[in-house]
């Protein structure tokens, strides 16, 4: 496993491309691997991922404390990238947002994509 690579992205406190060895000298098991692992695949454009992504964070589940601006983030990613459930899930986390909230998801959102854009 300590060759195998991921490709970490967020708040994790690893590097992107971090190996296994990387994610365990930073104490991150369990939950924390489920999360990476979303984000990895995510990562490379998995819509299953950044909607799973957005039900994390949604929900507060998995370790990571609920952040409804990053799920509003999640949601749209994976809405634009033609997940069904997405953009229904988006729409009901929205009406607990103030715009200003929604504004900042958003902007999140265009961050990810260039910076993916610019990876590939």
């Amino acid at each position: 496993m300590g060759d195998a690579w991921i490709r970490l992205v967020g708040e994790t406190g690893v590097r992107a491309n971090a190996t296994f060895a990387d994610v365990d000298a930073a104490g991150m098991t369990g939950d924390d691997l489920v999360v990476a692992a979303c984000l990895g695949a995510a990562a490379q454009g998995d819509t299953s991922a950044l909607f799973d992504l957005g039900v994390v964070y949604s929900t507060g589940s998995h370790g990571v404390p609920s952040d409804l601006v990053e799920a509003h983030k999640w949601f749209n990613l994976a809405a634009v990238g033609g997940h069904e459930e997405a953009g229904f899930c988006r729409a009901d986390i929205s009406d607990e947002m103030t715009a200003r909230e929604i504004a900042e998801a958003q902007r999140r959102a265009r961050e990810w994509i260039a910076a993916s854009r610019r990876a590939a």
